[in-house]
């Protein structure tokens, strides 16, 4: 044993391990917290000025966006109030020369009725003077008093429900609506009525003479230049049941049958014991007198 030499022990010269050095994955996130390419742009934004979250930028533009509408809001609500007491003003000032006006036209449409009454009666005294025995005949075919009596009610009416465009052949008469009563369905109604044997006769209280005219002005029908409004009620003199019956078998009243059936136009004629009709509203009156040379 002690024949045998010893040899002393080998030394490393290297420098000792680090007590953390199985750490270092750890400790190099540690050192370099941030990827270099997320550090160069960082970097980058900070130089151009856009330091600031997206979340903040955002937020600071909703809110300059909300300040600039309220801004606006406030602008038109101070102009509308400083400009509401002009408006007011002017806006009263129309309604009171609407009101003034309308004051006018009804008096002119009043001393218009008076004159018109006026030379009516007039006119109703030079028939009665100069119309001799025939006085009360002519005065009553010439409407120019008023009368009443037995006779009969036709009432026409518009189509419950009729169509802007029926496309059918009474378009092409200048109205729009195939429901709608025309001028010249209600002349044929007097016209009837007149041939059926009617002494007198009004439509919506419009007294009817030898001279009256049932014309059409756009839509509406006119009698002697006033509008008349559905239903058409037509008062006729005459013996009640006789017309009434006469009227329905002519031409006329089968006309008026036929609108009823193809356009649903509305129409009754009943028989009544009395009906009144005014005086025509106004009268002109002619004298007709033989030419020279005649036989």
């Amino acid at each position: 044993m002690c024949g045998m030499s010893q040899q002393p022990p080998v030394r490393s010269t290297s420098s000792p391990p680090r007590p953390d050095a199985s750490m270092s994955l750890l400790t190099n996130v540690m050192d370099h917290s941030l990827d270099d390419g997320y550090a160069e742009a960082a970097a980058r934004r900070a130089e151009g000025g856009q330091g600031l979250p997206g979340k903040l930028r955002a937020k600071l533009g909703l809110a300059a966006a909300l300040l600039l509408a309220a801004l606006v809001v406030t602008l038109g609500a101070v102009q509308a109030r400083i400009s509401a007491p002009t408006l007011a003003k002017e806006r009263q000032q129309l309604i009171n020369r609407i009101q003034n006006e309308t004051s006018a036209a009804d008096a002119l449409q009043k001393n218009v009725d008076g004159l018109r009454d006026s030379v009516g009666t007039k006119q109703r005294d030079a028939l009665r003077k100069h119309g001799g025995d025939k006085a009360e005949l002519v005065s009553l075919l010439a409407g120019a008093t008023p009368v009443r009596g037995p006779g009969v009610k036709v009432v026409v009416d518009d189509a419950k429900q009729a169509k802007s465009s029926g496309g059918g052949p009474r378009e092409n008469t200048g109205f729009s609506d195939t429901g709608r009563v025309r001028d010249r369905d209600m002349q044929r109604v007097v016209n009837g009525l007149w041939q059926s044997g009617a002494e007198a006769i009004a439509i919506n209280g419009q007294r009817l003479t030898a001279l009256s005219a049932i014309r059409a002005a756009g839509e509406a029908i006119l009698v002697d230049n006033k509008p008349l409004v559905p239903p058409y009620t037509v008062l006729a003199i005459g013996n009640g049941q006789r017309l009434s019956t006469a009227f329905q078998d002519s031409a006329d009243g089968q006309y008026l049958h036929v609108l009823q059936q193809n356009y649903g136009v509305r129409a009754s004629i009943s028989a009544e014991d009395e009906v009144r009709l005014p005086a025509a509203p106004s009268l002109i009156v002619r004298t007709a007198k033989p030419g020279k040379g005649t036989s």
